[in-house]
């Protein structure tokens, strides 16, 4: 059986991190470490993980650089055979989910596994604003814009220790970068999952002003070309594939 490692990063979100660490633990399967990095809250944040430590493998509340400071210093805690993410705003989709994830890389032996994700209210998370419905693999589609959504991605820890962790030159894209890097690379095998993994509040840090929607473009482009994935167009056709997203 194998060992996932699932990471939450967190600062300053006392209103949903037991929800999250609920959303873990409530998980049908069993094989599970969960790492908590919190980023020196202030708001009481780290006294409802503490009352919550029972729940989680391993937590530390410290000053971070920033959220990818802080999923980096997960990944090296983690001790599990693959990695992924449930952000502090976060919920899984059901309770089955992480085990049908498991099963896909014991069936099919692949490095990475990926499914749809949902964007739901901020105040209720029953109520969805985007559908991110993803599709079967094909590395080729990354020029035209395609990526898999990161929350719902999990790969083997090794692609990590060969491909290295989150570049923290990037502020919003970093992980659009890694994926470029490591599922966009055409060296891996990856699953494609058709179930909603992941229910992901909406209020990013990448869409909170048009400052930032700018930086995430150029930071985007930056990955593109540095990973000789694409130019201009490439940018263009990733925004343009948001827009299907709302019509669910």
């Amino acid at each position: 059986m194998i060992k996932i490692s699932i990471i939450t990063a967190v600062r300053n979100n006392r209103d949903n991190i037991k929800q999250c660490i609920e959303s873990v633990r409530s998980q049908t399967y069993h094989n599970i470490e969960h790492i908590v990095i919190d980023g020196n809250s202030t708001d009481g944040t780290k006294e409802i993980i503490s009352g919550h430590q029972n729940q989680i493998s391993e937590w530390i509340s410290e000053p971070d650089k920033s959220i990818y400071d802080a999923l980096n210093k997960g990944i090296n805690l983690a001790t599990g055979d693959v990695i992924g993410f449930l952000h502090s705003d976060d919920l899984f989709d059901n309770d089955s989910i992480v085990e049908k994830i498991a099963l896909t890389f014991t069936q099919t032996h692949c490095d990475a596994v990926y499914g749809d994700l949902l964007y739901v209210s901020k105040a209720d998370p029953s109520k969805v604003i985007r559908y991110w419905k993803s599709s079967p693999f094909n590395v080729k589609k990354f020029r035209y814009g395609w990526m898999p959504a990161h929350p719902t991605l999990f790969m083997r820890k090794t692609i990590y220790d060969q491909y290295g962790l989150f570049d923290l030159q990037y502020k919003i894209a970093a992980d659009y970068d890694l994926m470029l890097r490591t599922v966009g690379s055409g060296r891996l095998a990856c699953e494609y999952l058709p179930e909603i993994i992941t229910r992901m509040r909406v209020g990013g840090a990448s869409n909170k002003s048009l400052k930032n929607i700018w930086r995430k473009s150029s930071e985007d482009l930056h990955a593109i070309r540095k990973n000789k994935t694409g130019g201009f167009y490439t940018l263009a056709l990733k925004n343009l594939s948001k827009l299907g997203q709302f019509l669910h």
